[in-house]
């Protein structure tokens, strides 16, 4: 396989478990630029802890990680991959600043320039559909804004895997809509997303490769 064929992230032999019980045994997973996926799987399957293994927020063995074409171990997680793979919880965790603000944390984490944070958080927050709010203070929003602002927060970013846990669970009517409707968006950029869900019209959307746990193993489909 040429490097240019090659996964964008490749794990063998990954296990993960709680004491005495296994949750997971992956012989081999692998994701591919440019791609989607949904991973699927009953409640304490295993989901959100291997979407959470992935952004190094839970650890995990393994026997070989590969990620951009570069050999890296899962602990210490390496700083390419928390640079490039950026995780959404189902429940988002917002500053009590503004939106504006919360959008661009991460960009001046990484030391950017003022000028090409306001630029990059502008543009996400009009992505978003959440430019009206961008002085407002989280709290007081909707959920189907939160996270809204929440995938503008992680796009920014320009992630190159996108981790999104049940991003639609906890909304219904026009909020699960835009959430949806942003979803295919996010593969224009070229990142990659997983998302972990039950939502039927995400399962079904075109192009969307399926992920599913199930007895500790990853099936693919």
């Amino acid at each position: 396989m040429t490097a240019a064929l090659a996964p964008l992230l490749s794990i063998t032999g990954l296990r993960k478990s709680w004491g005495e019980q296994l949750l997971f045994d992956i012989p081999l997973l692998e994701l591919d630029a440019a791609s989607a996926y949904v991973l699927t799987g009953v409640n304490g399957a295993g989901k959100s802890s291997l979407l959470r293994i992935l952004c190094g927020l839970e650890p995990a063995q393994a026997d070989l990680v590969r990620f951009m074409g570069q050999a890296s171990p899962l602990s210490p997680y390496p700083a390419a991959m928390r640079e490039a793979i950026v995780y959404v919880h189902q429940h988002p965790v917002m500053f009590s600043t503004t939106v504006m603000d919360n959008i661009a944390y991460g960009l001046r984490a990484r030391g950017l320039e003022n000028s090409e944070v306001m630029l990059r958080a502008e543009d996400a927050l009009q992505w978003a559909g959440v430019a009206h709010l961008r002085a407002r203070n989280p709290a007081v929003l909707s959920g189907g804004e939160k996270q809204r602002i929440a995938l503008a927060r992680a796009r920014v970013l320009r992630p190159r895997l996108l981790l999104l846990d049940e991003p639609t669970a906890n909304l219904d009517g026009a909020a699960r809509e835009q959430v949806i409707e942003l979803i295919p968006t996010l593969l224009q950029s070229g990142a990659s997303i997983v998302m972990a869900c039950h939502d039927r019209d995400l399962i079904n959307l075109p192009g969307v490769h399926r992920l599913k746990l199930r007895d500790t193993k990853l099936e693919t489909r």
